[in-house]
Order: structure tokens, then C-alpha cells, then sequence
């Protein structure tokens, strides 16, 4: 048997046993399982580590850059980003990112023509380390929005309106809106979004969160 996996600190959120459970029975693996793995603190991976029939696992929120010294090599992508999201486990443990193909592809294909000159992320946690990349091979400038670390605080943000209504690409990596706490939303002031904006949202379940929500009523793009 092959197992697979998820960790992170709740899990309550994910799709993913339930999508690569499916894709494994369309594609005729019979010999292969998904299952997730909450840890309550980084150092339970060991655990995981010691399944006997492991081959990989993802990462999610809050493990992406904690999970960095557990590893025996990181994929040189993953290390210019400074986070990992895909672990192989074989003879060595193995950090890839796959966020940044994921994140690159879907600005790409979203936005059309030419794309936006300058951005904000909201956020600061190991989820926007891949955005930061592929923002800065795309060319997009972009600011941090956090509420211990970045450029701006939120409540920063408050007194430089021009900074919302000038970043036209705004890009929530904060796990604010998740399920279960589907009505949480960054604190931003979404009556300086226009039509010229593309939001776009690293959660996915709720497929709209508020975030979306709110800018869509302003007449912005949206996409998760």
C-alpha cells in the first residue's frame, strides 16, 4: 500500500481526501491512500515520517515554512521561495512548491492582456511566499498588508486609501474566511475597490468567501 496525505494544524476545511480518494479510483490506483494528519505542533511530523508505507505528503496552513528543517533536500524552486507545500518521502525527505505553478498559471490565464503594474498581499504567512515569487518574475511591484510584519499594518492601510485604489491586483493569503469561519474578512476598505480590480483568493472552501464577495459588489474581478 501507498499513503498519502495532508498536514496542517486543522483540517476541518479540506477537500483533499475526498479529491485524491476520487482520483485514485478514476485512475485505477488501488494501492494507494489519502489521509490528513492534524498536528497540534510541527515537531508530530516525525510521526508521519515514521509511517511505514508513506510516500508524500502535502502542507498547508501553518506548516509551510516550519516543516523546512525536517527535510533532507528542498527542490531549488521551493528554497528561492522559502516554503513548501509537496513532500516526497523515499529514501530522502524531499520539499517542493507546487503553489507557485498553481498561483502563476491561474494570473496568467485570468487576467487578459496586459497585467496589473502593482499589487497587494495580504498577508505574510508561509501561503504568500510563493505569491511573492511569481509576482516578482511576472514584473508586478507589490506591498505586504500584515498585522505583525510587512510594509503596512491594516491599520496603515486605513490612512493610504491611494494604496487600495492603486494596486489593481489584491491577493488574500490569510486564511481569513475559511471555513468554518466563513463571514471573517481581511480589513480592508472594499469601497476604494473599482472595476479595474482583480481580487483574487487563496481559499478555497468557501469557493466565494467574503472577501470575494465584497469586491465583487464593487464591480471587481474575482477568482480563487
Amino acid at each position: 500500500m501507498k499513503e498519502f496525505g495532508l498536514i496542517g494544524k486543522t483540517l476541518s476545511h479540506s477537500f483533499s481526501k475526498t479529491y485524491f480518494t476520487e482520483k485514485f479510483k478514476k485512475e485505477g490506483l488501488t494501492d494507494c491512500s489519502y489521509d490528513l494528519f492534524e498536528l497540534e505542533e510541527i515537531n508530530e511530523v516525525d510521526e508521519i515520517f515514521n509511517l511505514s508505507h508513506l510516500k508524500g505528503f502535502n502542507v498547508t496552513i501553518p506548516y509551510k515554512v516550519e516543516i523546512l528543517p525536517y527535510l533532507d533536500r528542498i527542490d531549488p524552486l521551493a528554497k528561492r521561495i522559502g516554503a513548501v507545500n509537496v513532500v516526497k518521502v523515499g529514501t530522502e525527505r524531499i520539499g517542493y512548491n507546487s503553489d507557485y505553478f498553481g498561483f502563476r498559471k491561474s494570473i496568467e490565464n485570468w487576467i487578459p492582456f496586459e497585467l496589473p503594474t502593482h499589487a497587494l498581499i495580504l498577508g505574510n504567512g508561509g501561503a504568500s511566499q510563493a505569491v511573492k515569487i511569481v509576482l516578482q518574475d511576472l514584473g508586478i511591484t507589490y506591498k505586504i498588508i500584515s498585522r505583525s510584519s510587512g510594509d503596512y499594518s491594516y491599520d496603515q492601510l486605513e490612512t493610504n486609501p491611494e494604496l487600495v485604489k492603486s494596486s489593481k491586483l489584491i491577493i488574500n493569503t490569510t486564511p481569513l474566511g475559511m471555513y468554518p469561519f466563513v463571514q471573517a474578512s481581511p480589513k480592508i476598505d472594499y469601497s476604494l475597490i473599482s472595476e479595474q480590480h482583480y481580487l483574487f483568493d487563496l481559499i478555497y472552501n468557501p469557493i466565494k468567501t467574503t472577501f470575494l464577495t465584497m469586491g465583487e459588489e464593487m464591480g471587481a474581478k474575482i477568482k480563487n
